[in-house]
Formats: structure tokens, C-alpha cells, sequence
């Protein structure tokens, strides 16, 4: 997974699992991206910038179920304005955590307030499946580039090394997952 420059085979492919044909009318343009970074004191990580600069911002087929909302978007059943949001502090999870069965995985940290740097800090949110079930892509942190299921009970990496899915890292790992029609949780 290289998340500093973006790989022309990835981009071809999430091109055509997006069914992306439109001259680039849907992407954000160079600029816009470039706007939010400095904005959100971020770069975003690879593939996922050049494929709103280039490709399309969003897109109502998924993933997730309820589609790929737009850079700067947050999905419908978000419940707040995203005003909390500081995608320059890091992401502050490195492995699975379920809120209501273990402590918190950090010593000396309120877990409510480690609840809400995970729903805030360090991400961007991909879309959501419903049901408060969110998808997240790192952009601060150790786990900068890798894909989360952020829900009501906990957060897990999604990745192979998770032990829950085949997925590659990453959003073209993720994307390609979904565009396979592979279920989420596909592992044995």
C-alpha cells in the first residue's frame, strides 16, 4: 500500500468500479483538494486524493451501502454539523476496541473522551452503512491510509491483518473488496 503516490493501475481500477466516465466533471479539481488540505492542515493519503482531484467526489452507489459521500461531506445519519471535526490531530486507535466490553486501550485516558477522538480526530468519513456504521480513512496517525469501521460499539481496522476480512489496505483495497462483491466480514 503506498499512500504517498497514487498507482495508475489503482486509479484505472477504482475509475471502473465506480463506473466513472465523465471527463472528471465530478472530481473536486486540483485546487479544491489542495484547499481542503491546507484547511484541514492534512494531505490526504493515496489513492483516495488523486481520486477526488481526478476521478469523482462521491458517488451514490457504495461502497458503502448508502454510497461514497463527498470529501467535505458527512454521511445523512451523521447527527451533528462535523463542527468537533479536527482531521489534523491523529487518529488515536491503532487496534480493535469495543467501547462497551474492554477498557480503554490507552492508560490514563477517559474512554469517553477517547471515544470522541475517534469519531472526530484524524479521518475523513467515507459513508456509512446505517445504523451508525461508518467508514473512515485515516489521514493522521500511525494509521494514516487505512480504512475503519468506526459504530455505535467499537472500532476495528479493515484489512486482512484485521483477522475479519480478505481486504487489501487501504481505499483501493476496500473499493476493490466491494466492487469483487465480497461481503464485509468475508474471513473464516
Amino acid at each position: 500500500m503506498n499512500i504517498d503516490q497514487a498507482d495508475p493501475a489503482e486509479l484505472a481500477a477504482l475509475r471502473e468500479a465506480f463506473a466513472v466516465d465523465d471527463g472528471g466533471k465530478s472530481a473536486l479539481g486540483w485546487e479544491a483538494v489542495r484547499a481542503f488540505e491546507a484547511e484541514h492542515e492534512v494531505v490526504l493519503p493515496e489513492p483516495y486524493r488523486t481520486f477526488v482531484a481526478e476521478v469523482t467526489d462521491g458517488s451514490f452507489q457504495g461502497p458503502p451501502a448508502y454510497g461514497l459521500v463527498g470529501l467535505a461531506e458527512l454521511p445523512s445519519d451523521w447527527g451533528d454539523d462535523g463542527a468537533r471535526r479536527n482531521l489534523a490531530e491523529p487518529f488515536p486507535l491503532t487496534r480493535q476496541w469495543r467501547w462497551e466490553e474492554e477498557d480503554v486501550p490507552y492508560e490514563d485516558e477517559d474512554p469517553e473522551a477517547v471515544v470522541e477522538q475517534v469519531l472526530h480526530h484524524g479521518s475523513v468519513v467515507l459513508g456509512t452503512d446505517g445504523c451508525a456504521m461508518n467508514w473512515h480513512l485515516v489521514v493522521t496517525g500511525p494509521q494514516r491510509g487505512r480504512i475503519w469501521l468506526v459504530t455505535d460499539v467499537g472500532a476495528m481496522p479493515f484489512e486482512a491483518e484485521s483477522g475479519h476480512t480478505t481486504c487489501a489496505p487501504g481505499f483501493a483495497g476496500w473499493v476493490a473488496h466491494w466492487a469483487a462483491g465480497k461481503e464485509w466480514f468475508d474471513a473464516a
